[in-house]
């Protein structure tokens, strides 16, 4: 055969044989539900395990080398059928600061800041093609030279870019600083290797606001603005990163050019050019179904724009001050989240985003739309808490609105705690949601109403802060229930609740997010009923509703 296909062929039967290594450790377990042996990487771990499923290579059963053969197969079949129009590619094994020649487009999937080490990761495949490929040609053997994958050299100042403090001697500042300072200088060198119309594609798909921060300022220190923006689905549901996770299913593709010279920009015009921006992006966004953390970190893109546009920008109401990436992404992530809960509070109507909500109220209900009252990822609820002005751990040790890890602070304290005025009725759906009313270590769930039982519960608010508006509904909930007409007429009247728009549109929202025939809806529905008797608000559907039933006996 031709030489060409001679490397391709060995090249491919040694991925076959990384393959059953991955299946063949004492790592590998048994899946039950699939039936399949679990490889070792099945996530971002190598955890020890008490018991392990050993592969029988020569069978035609999972883990076995026809399986493997299989999966390479298919693999080449797909990409061929998916190449023949392609230029044929030259890769190069280079470091992105030493970039040779001028290209009219650069495109990059940079590291994941501290989520990910692809290098200790390729270690256990590198050894086995290392040993599988030794003499194929002069280019593999010379990309195999080194034992084991590439790290960071500190005597070069090179070598593979990522946040671990293990690698500095334990020191987070330095790792923190050299992974800026890294991503920076392979920017400038994407900046000098570009013609002067030519564009950078950053993919990026992290959770974390520290790694978008540090990606948005390496790129305008770089000399780029942001130009386009693109949310893609990128992301496998079952790869390793999105078990249990955080992980993000759509990746931001920011398309970047060579900013032009300009003078600084000032912080009250970006801000209003970043809210014309977004405006229409944030609205294409949701029409197509993007939602959660990706909705959030989407609307990133357009923001961007206006923003990069400057060099540095001035805080026009304080002198020499300028204003930092991360308080831009701050402003950015407040707008994007008040525009979900404007869809939530509305059912999806057109309103623009909702102002004046709190942010505890806010957070509850971004929780709920997304997970409901099931486990949910604890970094999306990070990610969320920092875009309302919150902490995770104030919202389950201070505020009372998630449960982690067993039992919160509250739960622990709930026997010493007189619980809400007027419900000592506790049935049996209680009982039952606060036995399972935590998370794992990676998960947290939004506490039900009537586990929410502290004696401020919509009296007063940790921190001193306002009364959330959630926490005055799940309030009334508990009078309501206990049948006490009279504790809710004047809890009504001393928050006066009745006028009160968001309120009324609150309990609406709320309707709609609870289960059909649940008890949680009934009251919900019967305090609605009551406000609008009253003399309080009607909400707009039950309004219209309404006014169906009287046309209809007319």
């Amino acid at each position: 055969m031709p030489g060409d296909w001679r490397e391709a062929l060995i090249a491919s039967l040694a991925l076959v044989s990384d393959r059953i290594a991955d299946r063949g450790s004492a790592i590998a377990h048994w899946d039950v539900g699939r039936e399949t042996v679990v490889n070792t990487f099945q996530r971002f771990a190598l955890p020890i395990s008490w018991d392990f499923s050993e592969t029988a290579v020569l069978s035609e059963t999972t883990g076995s080398y026809s399986g493997q053969l299989e999966w390479v197969a298919r693999y080449l079949e797909h990409g061929v059928n998916a190449s023949t129009s392609s230029v044929k590619p030259y890769p190069a094994k280079r470091s992105a600061i030493n970039l040779e020649g001028e290209y009219e487009a650069i495109i990059t999937d940079p590291p994941y800041y501290d989520a990910i080490g692809y290098s200790n990761l390729m270690d256990f495949f590198h050894v086995w093609l290392r040993r599988s490929t030794h003499g194929l040609s002069s280019d593999i053997d010379a990309a195999f030279q080194e034992p084991l994958g590439p790290k960071w050299d500190h005597d070069t100042g090179d070598g593979e870019l990522i946040d671990d403090a293990s690698r500095f001697d334990g020191d987070r500042a330095r790792s923190k600083q050299n992974y800026e300072d890294g991503m920076a200088r392979a920017f400038q060198a994407c900046h000098s290797a570009l013609k002067s119309d030519g564009r950078l594609i950053v993919a990026f798909a992290n959770k974390s606001p520290d790694a978008w921060e540090t990606l948005v300022a390496a790129l305008i220190r770089a000399g780029f603005v942001v130009d386009g923006s693109w949310p893609i689905q990128t992301e496998m549901g079952n790869r390793p990163r999105a078990m249990a996770s955080a992980a993000l299913s759509s990746s931001v593709w920011l398309v970047c050019k060579k900013r032009p010279p300009a003078r600084p920009g000032w912080d009250n015009t970006v801000l209003a050019e970043m809210r014309e921006r977004i405006r229409t992006q944030l609205r294409d966004f949701w029409d197509a179904g993007i939602r959660g953390p990706d909705f959030v970190w989407s609307a990133t893109g357009p923001a961007l724009e206006a923003f990069s546009k400057y060099p540095v920008v001035k805080k026009a109401d304080e002198a020499g001050a300028q204003m930092s990436v991360s308080e831009f992404l701050r402003e950015v992530r407040r707008i994007v989240v008040d525009f979900v809960v404007g869809r939530v509070l509305t059912q999806d109507g057109e309103a623009e985003a909702i102002s004046g909500l709190d942010d505890v109220t806010t957070y509850y209900l971004l929780h709920r739309k997304d997970f409901g009252l099931d486990k949910a990822p604890i970094g999306a609820c990070i990610l969320y808490a920092l875009s309302c002005n919150l902490s995770d751990r104030e919202l389950t040790d201070r505020l009372d609105i998630l449960a982690r890890a067993g039992k919160t602070l509250f739960d622990a304290l709930e026997p010493v705690l007189s619980p809400v005025e007027g419900d000592d009725d506790r049935t049996d759906e209680t009982e039952e949601s606060e036995a399972d009313s935590g998370g794992t270590g990676n998960t947290v769930k939004l506490k039900a109403w009537h586990q929410r039982r502290a004696k401020w519960l919509g009296i007063e608010s940790p921190r001193e802060r306002p009364v959330p508006l959630i926490d005055q509904a799940h309030r009334l909930m508990h009078l309501w229930r206990a049948g006490d007409e009279v504790k809710v007429n004047d809890y009504l009247d001393t928050r006066g609740l009745k006028r009160n728009a968001l309120f009324v549109q609150l309990l609406q929202a709320l309707i709609e997010l609870a289960p059909a025939g649940s008890e949680e809806r009934a009251i919900l529905e019967s305090l609605s009923n009551h406000i609008a008797a009253h003399g309080g608000i009607a909400p707009s559907r039950q309004a219209a509703l309404q006014l169906g039933e009287a046309g209809g006996s007319e």
